[in-house]
């Protein structure tokens, strides 16, 4: 029994190349088709503008440098969780855990796939079907195309998400193509003002720093391949960075793009700057292109979200037992197969609310980013708590100007759980102010936590190790 055990661990099958496939897969999504216009027009000028992608970039760098300390000295499939647990133990881990799975990751799933559904309608309309039940079809297929991709093995998936990876570069370059080659002479708005416009105010290009880290957010899940990636003490910071560094340009230069073709003021005033640019550029063949290509990302970002997403009830099993199967890891197939079923159920679940409710749960999946960044700030002082408690714990690698820049990520982190909490405050889902929301999602954790231990309370706890 003991050697089976030993053998049904994650086995480091993922190089350097699948790292940056995840990272880049999971972060560049439908975001960078739409957010910069509400960036463009939050900072009023280009220099502004530019500034913040680029302070985004190296926000999410300094990020990556403290999480690449934890996934080196703590290589674990757990992630977060397995950074939080140690911190704080098993009942702060716990409820991260519980949050992960019951809106998250599962709600990025559902929510991905409905994108990838909208889009693909509007290019491959299924016949006999109308846009809602057409585009709900295409949902449910990703889910489960993509889970059974994902169950296949650790090597079928990450070989989908570079492919997929792939064609999702060559689809931004297209818009960088776009831009640089198709359109001309740029827009007259591009061209350089004469009186140097005036700096945004604090609170515009701080509420443009939101939508910018937003964009950039889910690097941090390459931490969940931890415990699977090849030379984990040299590639883990390798990845990130290089990730960071891929996608900082794409963005720069996607942007760019957008304000070339459109014009600070068009790019500003446009609701899809993606579409209006290969318009103006291809014609209507432009349409078809940008639903193509947001279909795409949405897949390569369902497919990413699938594969770190499971790691989190395999970490949640192995420390409640009560839970069972839920943590099994197939030796044949190097994955967390029951993990990713249970996952493929709950996002299909949400598939299905949202198609009822008409997107309610949407907004449950937004107004739990309170939650995300109030354990994303954790994961961050974790880094502090951990170097003091474990200081014999050998760490490959160590964050360059230690302490100054965690406080600088955790002052990112407080801040952006700040900014979530005054959105959520002023907003309100069925008459319900939507901030009860996140602490419903907490307060079930709580009430779950105490039934498992309750049915667990006779059983050996497992040993930190």
């Amino acid at each position: 029994m003991s050697e089976t055990k030993i053998e049904n661990v994650p086995q480091r099958v993922l190089g350097l190349r699948e790292a940056v496939a995840l990272i880049v897969g999971i972060v560049i999504g439908a975001g960078i088709f739409k957010t910069p216009s509400m960036v463009a027009g939050m900072t009023g000028s280009a220099a502004w503008m530019f500034g913040a992608w680029i302070l985004g970039g190296v926000m999410s760098l300094i990020g990556a440098l403290c999480y690449a300390e934890l996934a080196t000295a703590y290589s674990h499939a757990g992630g977060d969780y397995h950074f939080l647990r140690r911190a704080y133990g098993r009942s702060v881990a716990f409820l991260f855990g519980w949050a992960r799975f019951s809106v998250i990751v599962t709600g990025s799933i559902a929510l991905l796939a409905f994108v990838f559904g909208d889009y693909l309608q509007q290019v491959v309309p299924l016949p006999k079907l109308g846009p809602v039940p057409g585009a709900t079809t295409y949902a449910v297929l990703a889910v489960i195309v993509l889970t059974l991709v994902n169950l296949r093995s650790t090597r079928a998936g990450a070989a989908a998400q570079t492919w997929l990876t792939a064609v999702e570069v060559g689809g931004l370059l297209l818009v960088v193509a776009a831009g640089a080659f198709f359109l001309g002479t740029p827009a007259p708005a591009a061209a350089p003002a004469a009186v140097p416009a005036a700096a945004p105010s604090i609170g515009a290009f701080g509420l443009a720093m939101v939508f910018v880290l937003l964009t950039y957010g889910g690097w941090n899940e390459a931490a969940y391949i931890s415990a699977e990636l090849k030379d984990v003490r040299r590639n883990m910071a390798r990845s990130f960075a290089l990730s960071i560094a891929i996608i900082t340009v794409l963005y720069l230069l996607v942007t760019w793009a957008y304000w070339r073709g459109l014009g600070l003021e068009g790019l500003a005033k446009s609701e899809a700057p993606a579409s209006d640019l290969l318009r103006a550029a291809f014609g209507p063949i432009g349409a078809h292109a940008i639903s193509i290509m947001v279909s795409v990302s949405a897949l390569t970002s369902i497919n990413a979200t699938m594969i770190v997403g499971a790691r989190t009830g395999y970490a949640m099993a192995g420390d409640w037992p009560v839970l069972g199967g839920v943590g099994m890891w197939d030796r044949e197939r190097d994955a967390p197969v029951n993990a990713l079923r249970v996952q493929c159920i709950a996002a299909l679940l949400l598939v299905f609310i949202g198609t009822a409710t008409g997107g309610g749960f949407k907004a449950m999946v937004e107004f739990t980013a309170p939650v995300f960044w109030l354990f994303f700030l954790l994961a961050g002082i974790a880094l502090f708590v951990l170097r003091r408690r474990e200081p014999q714990v050998e760490r490959p690698f160590r964050v360059p100007l230690y302490p100054l820049l965690p406080l600088v990520f955790c002052a990112m982190c407080a801040y952006m759980l700040w900014s979530s909490l005054s959105y959520v405050r002023s907003q309100a889902l069925g008459g319900i102010n939507a901030a009860w929301i996140g602490v419903g999602v907490l307060a079930s954790g709580l009430v779950l936590l105490a039934v498992v231990r309750h049915r667990q309370a006779r059983r050996p706890q497992p040993s930190l190790t």
